[in-house]
């Protein structure tokens, strides 16, 4: 019996085989994990439409496969009912040797049952040109920017033939908006000498698709970043008043609700932070809605889900959907739409340390704002028209910003602004934030 990789999603042919969670005799159950799929928008986890024995696996960790595709052979029989038949999901094996002469026809269930679980690989990749991953490795190949080409294909995407064109010369699908070069990467790939006391793995999955968004951001946007730094006194009596409050609601409050209130309250006043620089018809977007990603560490990478409508949320109701997403990203349970509509990033690396850093925009963000350690130091106040010296809780924050799209002055501005509310915290009650 073969099991054939089922419907990924809409527009979605294939993706990149990157890890198989079975092995060549395991006896697999139904809705068991059979592998994690990438593809340009997430990871998938491909669950189990039959149960038996594994008799062999068809593809191999890194390769391409496509919809429809042989994924493994298997003994036992499939499981009628709940999105898989024996008939649609499965098909008697040939007795011949020979491999199949056509592909099976789709399975109706196949494409309408949603996706099981899907883990973290999204990164907001849904801004990256539609393409196939084969696609993208042509593109690359050959130093062709895909954000340049106008694909031909169904919703706009880019086909193999589109990139050959570009390569060619130009024609019907060639480059959009403007006289812009390709980006080119420098000549020759970076090869390291195999050494004896070396490890290596392969570069692939989430670990590659993050240097393919980094990539993506930095030949894009021209970063800058602003540093300040901010008196969390009051944020911190404010956050251990409600965090007790939270506690009995079974909520874990953190300091992320509060900068994501506090993020709410400057953009308002500076917008053009929350917008995204369209460049094929060079516009500026600018968003009325404030949808939040949120840079969150996992085993596998750094992923950047999106907490959304953040202005219409209370703080325990934020405090509650941060917690219920990171919870969901650790366990690889996000979905396509947790990474979809976000209008600015929020890295949070306080909790390991440090002062500062230069983050990363989530392109095609303008803006991803850094929060850091808070920590206890001596400061000059003033107190009853005098300077005293008195312990304060201390902070840095950090924010990238797309040059192109922001300047200097107004990214000072909106600092300037937001930590004007991190200071002091309860103008948010002002603003109906709370």
């Amino acid at each position: 019996m073969q099991f054939k990789l089922p419907e990924l999603g809409e527009g979605v042919h294939e993706g990149e085989l990157t890890k198989w969670k079975v092995k060549k005799g395991d006896q697999v159950a139904y809705d068991q994990p059979l592998c994690e799929i990438m593809t340009d928008k997430a990871t998938v986890e491909i669950p189990s439409a039959f149960k038996g024995k594994v008799a062999e696996l068809n593809a191999k960790e890194g390769e391409v496969v496509k919809v429809g595709q042989v994924m493994l052979t298997f003994e036992g029989t499939a499981v009628a009912g709940a999105g898989a038949s024996e008939s649609k999901q499965a098909t008697p094996a040939p007795s011949a040797p020979a491999p199949m002469s056509a592909a099976p026809a789709k399975s109706a269930q196949a494409s309408s049952a949603p996706a099981q679980t899907v883990n973290v690989g999204g990164l907001a990749i849904e801004s990256r040109p539609l393409a196939a991953p084969s696609t993208r490795k042509l593109a690359r190949e050959n130093g062709v920017d895909l954000g340049r080409i106008q694909g031909s294909g169904p919703h706009g995407r880019i086909l193999t033939e589109d990139v050959e064109r570009m390569v060619g010369g130009g024609g019907s699908g060639a480059v959009a908006g403007g006289a812009m070069p390709a980006y080119k990467p420098p000549v020759g790939r970076t090869s390291i000498p195999a050494g004896p006391q070396e490890e290596r793995v392969p570069f692939r999955g989430l670990r590659k698709a993050i240097a393919t968004k980094m990539r993506q951001s930095k030949d894009h946007a021209t970063h800058f970043t602003y540093v300040e730094e901010a008196d969390v006194s009051q944020l911190v009596q404010l956050r251990k008043q409600v965090k007790e409050i939270g506690e009995k609601q079974g909520v874990k409050v953190t300091f992320l609700p509060f900068i994501m209130k506090a993020m709410v309250a400057g953009l308002k006043k500076y917008p053009i932070l929350n917008s995204s620089l369209d460049e094929e018809k060079a516009e500026i977007v600018y968003k009325k809605y404030f949808n939040i990603g949120l840079s969150i560490q996992t085993d596998d990478g750094l992923t950047a889900p999106v907490v959304k409508d953040v202005e219409n949320k209370t703080i325990l109701h934020l405090a509650h959907d941060i917690e219920e997403i990171v919870k969901r990203a650790r366990t690889k349970k996000l979905t396509q739409d947790d990474f979809h509509g976000g209008t600015i990033t929020l890295t949070n690396a306080g909790t390991i340390g440090g002062l500062f850093a230069t983050p990363i925009i989530n392109y095609p963000e303008v803006a991803i704002l850094g929060f850091n350690k808070i920590f206890r130091k001596p400061v000059v106040v003033n107190s009853g028209g005098s300077e005293q010296i008195a312990i304060r809780d201390w902070t840095y924050f950090s924010i990238s910003l797309d040059h192109r799209v922001v300047d200097g002055a107004i990214g000072a501005e909106f600092m300037k602004e937001f930590i004007r509310y991190i200071e002091n915290p309860a103008l948010l009650f002002l603003e109906n934030n709370l």
